[in-house]
């Protein structure tokens, strides 16, 4: 069976590897649509909201359509989508079913920022939900399509993660070989801090050392960074180390978090945990937990997994330590 992608990993399951090679296939197509947007279309144009109420671009149900269409013959049973209200079943006796959010970061459309796509990949189960409501250490495969100066496709199997560059002469996709590992040191972090006022104790605390630099107990100065699109938060993390923080807060909906279980934290997590770094929503680990509806949201802390085990200690603290009037409280270092 021919792929788009080349010197894919020996041994692994061939039905599996044309799935991903579909989903890399379409991509590519979207990357170059993205490349000519505002050309002959407008895709950052707005076309109502999805089920979880975000809004939706043109181009989210653009590549919403694309996907569907391609994995609808071959080896998926089941699609579970941010843009579908439920559980899409294509082919009943296929071996996987998929979890897509076919455009992450589509705010970022109009700005000409990194946006992408994010895929997890499961064993397929007779009933549709009971696919995805499942742990995502279940899954057997996830990855992401980073569409910025380049196109890229970062994908584990379930031994490592893999990165697969779009060549744009040939249409396909070169796999680099330098291993993928999240370095263990950096000095930056990436969180909104414009919810600042809505986020726990813990949370504040953990910023407010990093802010605090030098002169506060983490004993050196960082850089904070927030680009508003997931792929791009990860890409930058796996390239370069850090922490990504989307925790829950106090605002209504943002009890659980904002960013979905199944097509964005489960993914983003098997990725992160096969290059050697920590997921959590943070307290506990994110691959063992089990979503209850098909959009359920959860807090996402991910990177680097000394600074993942750093925001769990501030949780475990007792309340008045985790006071910004602390700053000398001693925490060791990372």
């Amino acid at each position: 069976m021919t792929h788009v992608l080349n010197n894919v990993p020996e041994g692994a399951d061939d039905r599996l590897v044309s799935v991903i090679s579909q989903i890399a296939t379409v991509a590519a197509d979207i990357a170059r649509r993205i490349a000519r947007g505002g050309i002959d279309e407008d895709l950052a144009g707005a076309t109502g909201t999805n089920f979880g109420g975000d809004a939706q671009k043109a181009l989210d149900v653009i590549a919403d359509e694309a996907f569907m269409a391609a994995l609808s013959n071959g080896h998926v049973r089941h699609y579970a989508s941010e843009e579908q209200d439920e559980v899409v079943t294509f082919n009943p006796d296929a071996p996987f079913a998929v979890a897509i959010d076919p455009l992450d970061g589509s705010s970022n459309i109009d700005t000409n920022v990194s946006i992408g796509t994010i895929f997890g990949i499961y064993p397929a189960a007779d009933h549709p939900d009971a696919s995805f409501l499942r742990p995502g250490r279940e899954m057997v495969a996830s990855g992401y399509v980073i569409f910025g100066p380049q196109c890229v496709l970062m994908v584990t199997l379930g031994s490592g993660v893999l990165k697969y560059v779009l060549d744009p002469q040939t249409g396909g996709y070169s796999r680099i070989d330098s291993p993928v590992e999240i370095p263990r040191d950096s000095t930056e972090y990436a969180i909104n801090a414009s919810n600042y006022r809505h986020w726990s104790a813990p949370i504040r605390a953990y910023v407010d050392d990093r802010v605090a630099g030098s002169a506060g107990p983490a004993g050196q100065d960082f850089n904070m960074r927030w680009i508003a699109s997931l792929v791009a938060e990860t890409h930058r993390i796996l390239t370069r180390g850090g922490i990504f923080l989307y925790p829950s807060d106090a605002r209504p909906g943002y009890e659980r978090g904002r960013l979905r279980y199944v097509y964005e934290c489960a993914p983003i997590a098997m990725l992160i945990e096969q290059a050697k770094g920590t997921a959590t929503n943070g307290i506990e680990t994110i691959l063992d937990q089990v979503p209850d509806t098909l959009h359920a949201r959860s807090p996402l802390v991910f990177g680097s997994a000394n600074k993942v085990a750093r925001v769990t200690t501030y949780h475990e603290l007792p309340g008045e330590e985790t006071s910004a009037l602390f700053g000398t409280r001693g925490l060791f270092r990372s």
